[in-house]
């Protein structure tokens, strides 16, 4: 677990690589929806990492093979997802982000580390991102690419975005159709790039009260400003599918079964409250990001027409809850309180609400309160069970781990994002963002596990 204390990156080269015969030949703006303005351009990076396969006849193993496969299959990904290779540019008159689709291209910058994969510390991030040795980042580009060889002959691949391009299901079906180009097989998904027609306000423009006291509008300076209470430290966690299931179990009580989301989560918060300080804390919160696309534009027996939609369609749920409440509540009172916050926000009427109340307090930046660091302790947690992760195989075969962490420095929740392990046995891995209280209560106990090679099986 322990990494080598002279981890050292070497940038050897940076290139740009542009659609090769892109869906539009002209420049054009592309403005942001109201659901983008929510996204708080905040930068997120994926990480991938593939172990050297000589022992595969299929796989391309040397590096230049790699890097040559991977740009050409990446030029005519973008062809379909022109966004991403535009520049994001602020509206002349209202200072609000926009997509300049130019065709300036996505950065690629290629790397050597001077040690082997399972010299890497998967478990502190901190440590494996400090420098941003595997998530080199230049303002010019808001999606950017670093190929990093190990001396093992294995490679990592960060790929890393402005939030302003889309949400995880955006850049899932970007990866995935990457990945199937890469390997000549048909392309699953036809990205739908018309951000204005599904998610219009309406006209005129109505809400809920309530998202006056969730919601606020905030400039760019302030987000990347954000005040935290607490120093926050980066790591990655392994669950095995066993702990999970005993979760759901304890959960799942009088005949409602709890998702395996709200059971983990139910764990989570009952943690959290010991690791707070409770003499100035009464309260404790904890939230959800949600997908709005199965709640849009719903209609019986038709396909989804926001499925493959590239933008950001997500709110946040937030649920709160007593200190006492939560440490005397078993983990299937907790995970009631956990699913009815969830619903509160699982259908299209909150989402036309939230688009509303974005158009009305237009022009600018929108995030939610409580990330802000206004709403006292916090966790936001996001599910990834979707998100592609065995299955961005580009040609050199599938990786042993595919996770996600944010390069930013300021956040003022604690935070969490749940991926589906890369062995496809329903493990989980779990980047998180956490106060060093937080860590240690997790840590103290079996399901929360420290990431290793020997869980990676490097």
């Amino acid at each position: 677990m322990g990494a080598e204390a002279d981890f050292e990156v070497n940038f050897t080269t940076k290139f740009i690589v542009k659609p090769t015969n892109p869906m539009v030949d002209h420049p054009h703006i592309l403005s942001l929806s109201n659901l983008d303005l929510l996204s708080g351009r905040f930068p997120v990076s994926y990480f991938y990492f593939y172990p050297n396969k000589p022992h595969d006849l299929h796989a391309a193993t040397d590096f230049s093979s790699i890097i040559e496969s991977l740009n050409t299959s990446l030029a005519s990904t973008l062809n379909s997802y022109y966004p991403f290779a535009g520049r994001i540019v602020p509206n002349q008159h209202t200072n609000e982000p926009e997509i300049m689709c130019d065709n300036s291209g996505v950065l690629v910058v290629e790397a050597h580390a001077n040690i082997p994969l399972k010299k890497l510390n998967f478990y502190d991030l901190d440590q494996s991102l400090q420098s941003n040795k595997l998530a080199s980042i230049s303002p010019d580009f808001p999606f950017q690419i670093q190929v990093t060889l190990y001396t093992c002959g294995g490679v990592s691949i960060t790929f890393t975005f402005d939030h302003a391009l889309g949400d995880a299901t955006s850049f899932g079906n970007f990866l995935l159709s990457w990945s199937e180009i890469a390997r000549k097989k048909p392309v699953s998904c036809v990205p739908d790039h018309r951000r204005n027609l599904h998610l219009r306000a309406r006209c005129p423009p109505s809400y809920h009260s309530s998202l006056d006291q969730s919601f606020v509008k905030c400039t760019m300076e302030e987000i990347m400003n954000i005040p935290t209470a607490k120093t926050l430290i980066k790591r990655l966690y392994y669950i095995e599918d066993s702990s999970i299931k005993h979760l759901q179990s304890l959960a799942s009580r009088n005949g409602k079964k709890r998702t395996k989301i709200e059971a983990v989560s139910a764990y989570i918060w009952k943690t959290m409250v010991t690791a707070i300080d409770t003499k100035s804390h009464g309260m404790c919160k904890m939230g959800w990001l949600v997908d709005g696309r199965s709640r849009m534009h719903k209609k019986e027996n038709q396909i989804n027409p926001m499925s493959n939609y590239i933008g950001n369609v997500l709110s946040l749920a937030f649920g709160e809850a007593s200190v006492g409440d939560l440490k005397q509540g078993s983990i299937s009172d907790v995970a009631s309180i956990v699913g009815e916050a969830i619903s509160k926000v699982t259908n299209e009427e909150h989402f036309l609400d939230l688009i509303d109340w974005i158009e009305c307090h237009r022009p600018g930046l929108m995030l939610s309160k409580v990330v802000l660091g206004q709403g006292g302790p916090a966790l936001v947690l996001s599910s990834g069970r979707k998100f592609p992760v065995a299955e961005l195989d580009f040609g050199f075969g599938s990786p042993v781990l595919g996770t996600v962490c944010s390069t930013i420095e300021r956040i003022g929740v604690a935070y969490m994002n749940q991926r589906s392990s890369a062995k496809g046995d329903g493990s989980w891995t779990v980047s998180s963002i956490l106060w060093p209280e937080l860590a240690a209560a997790l840590e103290s106990d079996s399901i929360f596990q420290p990431i290793t090679t020997t869980h990676l099986q490097l």
